[in-house]
């Protein structure tokens, strides 16, 4: 970017134009302008339209920044963009008059509204012979110059809008995600799931392990929670008959900034009543193979220099299978506690003398199978003691009817058979409880209105949470959380 005297300079110059327009009358901040076509489907439709046919157009109506300014002195050629495309412009001296000068004391970064013939220059490229013209905004910063871009991270993630500008990569990420998004809610809606909203504010946190936001409610002067997931809200709604259902949620967790976690984040969870978690993992295999084949053509992508072909049956692997494969030694829920601490030290985790051995599993399995996990794998049969909203193995009590899906190293879904039994469900809730007394601050809160809502009676049910935001790194290929989520949390801005 231009250094930051050269940057003030500009900034200033841009000032004085500025106090120029409107000594002279005219607007630099202009109102509605009636635009009747849009960039890049002009150029897009009439790509090899004969100039007969351009003339048939008749005038168009365009409005967008001016990107760059070329003056060959009484003719003057700019290149003009919408959120569609861009458009190439033609000014003449002799048509526009006094209005000429305004014209090429453009800045690159103004918007723009443009009236004009179509017609198609020497070398082929469609463009507008300007009649009239008009300001809509003045830019008083100048854009980063057009060989340097935008490249620092953080000043990417703290002006998006900027970002957005200069990098059309951006643009079309964020088109990605929004059909994402509009994809998996036709998926689901055309299998009979209801799309519902719940609570974002909660008097009590529940359906993940996580440490919540806290804030106030001043007239009912109570504290609540902001949502860490809406689990114990959509399964109440399965309680009272809707069997399918499915919320792409906003949650938040207080905890740590890394490239996987973002505080505020994305999530679709969904819920089907008569089913288990081995029927849901079908539907994720089918609904991720959907989404790859729609938006990127192919069920073989591309992440971070791997290759992954999502082509299913995917693997299902046993969470106690992959850690005895690491360790090179036979491990299971029944190993004991001396045993488990000995694994994670020698592991490098740190280890409590009164650790539960579920903890020291999950840290084992973070730390060596997780940076394993490249092609799709349901990772099956965590500890019941991680899972304490899921209902247990028929086979083993031990284990939990829950997976996890991970692509690419990525972990994209969690789901379980959900516990019904509301005596099991209550016990388990004072089970966490214990916990946080013991100062566990992710471990989950006794929710009462819950258990009693288990207590009317909920049908076998599966229930599966996506990031959606992990979804999109993935079809996206990108490394960082903060890259596809617009506005991603950043400490504030120090002053200089």
């Amino acid at each position: 970017m231009n250094a930051p005297h050269d940057e003030n300079e500009l900034i200033q110059r841009r000032h004085a134009k500025l106090a120029a327009l409107r000594a002279r009358g005219v607007d630099p901040f202009g109102s509605r302008f009636p635009v009747t076509h849009w960039a890049g489907r002009l150029t897009g439709l009439l790509t090899t339209a004969r100039e007969e046919e351009l003339k048939e157009v008749g005038p168009v109506s365009v409005a967008g920044r001016v990107l760059t300014l070329r003056h060959h002195g009484k003719t003057c050629f700019a290149t003009l963009r919408d959120y569609t495309g861009t458009i190439q412009l033609y000014a003449r001296a002799d048509q526009l008059g006094e209005e000429y000068g305004l014209f090429t004391d453009l800045d690159a970064g103004d918007f723009i509204g443009v009236t004009g013939e179509l017609f198609r220059t020497r070398t082929g490229e469609l463009t507008i012979a300007v009649k009239a013209w008009t300001f809509l905004a003045k830019a008083l910063r100048p854009l980063p110059e057009k060989w340097h871009g935008l490249r620092d991270l953080e000043t990417r993630y703290r002006q998006r809008y900027l970002d957005l500008v200069v990098n059309p990569e951006v643009r079309q990420l964020f088109r990605l995600r929004s059909r994402l998004v509009k994809e998996l809610r036709e998926f689901l809606d055309a299998r009979g799931f209801l799309e519902v909203e719940t609570p974002m504010m909660q008097p009590i946190p529940g359906g993940a392990a996580a440490r919540p936001f806290v804030t106030h409610h001043n007239t009912l002067d109570l504290d609540l929670y902001l949502r860490v997931a809406p689990e114990l809200y959509l399964k109440r709604l399965v309680v009272g008959g809707l069997d399918r259902v499915y919320e792409i949620n906003r949650n938040f967790r207080n905890e740590g900034i890394s490239t996987q976690h973002n505080p505020e984040f994305t999530m679709l969870e969904f819920y089907q009543a008569y089913a288990d978690y081995g029927d849901l993992m079908e539907l994720t295999e089918a609904l991720v193979c959907h989404l790859a084949q729609i938006l990127l053509g192919s069920l073989t992508l591309a992440y971070q220099g791997e290759q992954v072909d999502l082509t299913p049956p995917w693997r299902r692997l046993g969470f106690f299978d992959a850690l005895a494969e690491v360790l090179q030694t036979d491990v299971s829920p029944r190993t004991e506690a001396s045993r488990v601490r000995q694994l994670a030290a020698a592991a490098g985790i740190s280890v409590e003398q009164d650790a539960p051995s579920a903890k020291l599993w999950k840290g084992l399995f973070e730390k060596l199978v997780e940076p394993t996990l490249i092609r799709p794998t349901f990772v099956v049969e965590f500890p019941i003691e991680l899972s304490p909203l899921s209902k247990r193995n028929r086979d083993n009590p031990a284990l939990a009817e829950r997976f996890e899906l991970f692509v690419a190293r990525l972990e994209v879904a969690n789901a379980y058979t959900e516990l019904n039994d509301p005596e099991e469900q209550l016990a388990r809730f004072k089970q966490q409880a214990a916990e946080r007394e013991r100062g566990d601050e992710e471990a989950h809160w006794l929710d009462r209105d819950f258990v009693r809502s288990l207590e009317y009676g909920m049908p076998p049910t599966a229930g599966e949470g996506i990031g959606i935001d992990r979804l999109v790194m993935l079809l996206g290929d990108l490394p960082s959380i903060r890259d596809v989520i617009l506005f991603p949390q950043l400490r504030p801005e120090t002053e200089s």
